[in-house]
């Protein structure tokens, strides 16, 4: 017994490594799964970041008039409930949440709330230069809880995000995996909670 303790104890990088990419195999197939079950999607998810997504996002909901809308720490309820209202979507399709502090808890605080919906397709509606980041959060996070998702990005001029930044949020949301912490605590915003 002693023995294959200090075998672990001498590789614990390696028996990390391997089980990080355990874990990541398993996503795929989540995703898969997800996929097959829900080929539609069954909700729209947009991250917040300015009013112009929830402009967009209420034009584009035209489309999809069955379908709930879930905002993450967007503009100010009036402000978006009035957007959706110049084009007549009910006020009971629209979930505003505010928990989110960044990107990553826009995903890791509603994930729960879709899964409690039985959603497992989402549209994933975000700006352009943003989505690349926000693909790879909700490929992890969402995809670790058997969600897929079909992304929607609004053209901008801003250039696209950093690499350092994808990278850094890959790490948050394995971390958030592994023990269901973010790090966003070590952020000096705080939340801004509305019903």
């Amino acid at each position: 017994m002693k023995w294959l303790y200090h075998q672990f104890k001498k590789y614990w990088v390696l028996n990390l490594v391997g089980f990080i990419l355990i874990l990541l195999s398993i996503i795929p197939i989540r995703i898969a799964i997800a996929s097959y079950q829900a080929p539609h999607p069954q909700a729209i998810f947009t991250l917040g970041g300015g009013p112009e997504r929830e402009k967009f996002t209420a034009e584009f909901t035209q489309n999809h008039p069955n379908l709930d809308i879930w905002v993450s720490s967007g503009i100010l309820p009036a402000q978006a409930f009035a957007i959706f209202q110049v084009v007549d979507i009910p006020t009971n399709r629209i979930h505003l949440d505010y928990r989110a502090v960044d990107t990553v808890t826009n995903f890791t605080t509603l994930v729960n709330d879709f899964q409690h919906r039985h959603i497992q397709h989402i549209y994933l509606i975000t700006s352009d230069f943003h989505l690349p980041r926000a693909k790879i959060i909700a490929t992890l996070v969402l995809g670790s809880q058997g969600i897929t998702f079909t992304p929607i990005s609004i053209p901008t001029q801003r250039p696209r995000e950093s690499i350092l930044r994808i990278i850094r949020d890959s790490g948050r949301c394995l971390l958030w995996i592994i023990s269901g912490r973010t790090g966003a605590s070590l952020n000096q915003r705080s939340p801004i909670i509305c019903v």
